[in-house]
Order: C-alpha cells, then sequence, then structure tokens
C-alpha cells in the first residue's frame, strides 16, 4: 500500500480513493481497540528509534503522513480508523532486511509489498 502511494504529493488522491471505496487503507483500525493500538503506539516509537540509529526507511515520511491526515480527518475519526500495531511494525521488519515470509507471517504484506 506504501509503494502504492509512492510519495507524499499522492497521498490526498490515496485518501480520497479510501473514502470513495475505491482502494482499501490497510494497517488501520482494528476489531478490539476501537481506539488507537496502544501496541502500535510502542512500536511507532521503536520505529523511530531504530530509523534514528540505521537511518530511515523511505516509506516512513508516507506513513507518517498517512497516519497524520488519517487522525484529522473526520472520515477516519468517524469509523475509527487508527493505525493498528501491523502498520509500523512491517516498516520496522523491512527495514532490518527482513525475509519477505515475516512481514506475511505478521500481517504487513498488505502495508508494504517487498520486490
Amino acid at each position: 500500500m506504501l509503494q502504492q502511494i509512492g510519495k507524499l504529493e499522492n497521498i490526498p488522491q490515496f485518501i480520497e480513493d479510501v473514502k470513495n471505496r475505491k482502494t482499501l487503507l490497510f494497517g488501520f483500525g482494528h476489531r478490539v481497540y476501537k481506539n488507537y493500538d496502544p501496541r502500535a503506539r510502542i512500536v511507532k516509537k521503536i520505529a523511530q528509534d531504530v530509523f534514528d540509529v540505521v537511518g530511515k526507511e523511505s516509506l516512513i515520511e508516507i506513513a507518517q503522513e498517512l497516519e497524520r491526515i488519517a487522525l484529522s480527518d473526520e472520515y477516519f475519526i468517524k469509523r475509527k480508523l487508527y493505525p493498528n500495531v501491523d502498520f509500523y511494525t512491517c516498516l520496522l521488519y523491512t527495514s532490518d532486511a527482513a525475509d519477505d515470509l515475516l512481514c506475511v507471517d505478521l500481517g504487513g504484506r498488505r502495508i508494504i509489498k517487498k520486490k
């Protein structure tokens, strides 16, 4: 999904496509957590710490901007769509050169599609 967005300038169109049901927003929402997933807060902080040490993952800026827009947009607030733990976890695993299977097992395959 983040690779599909590609660059920051494409986020507004992606958000509109989600609202118009032309595309899906992966890594947001959870059947148990109806507010911000507390695990996502922890993983987001860990991701920021890791990227400070090893260098930024190219998709982190897209992920952060997508989160910022979604958290301030009434459409997502009304539907209680907040980032879940997979949203930032998959960024961590791809930045660590993890195997494709690791992201599949963690449910993040839809968020970042490795080539």
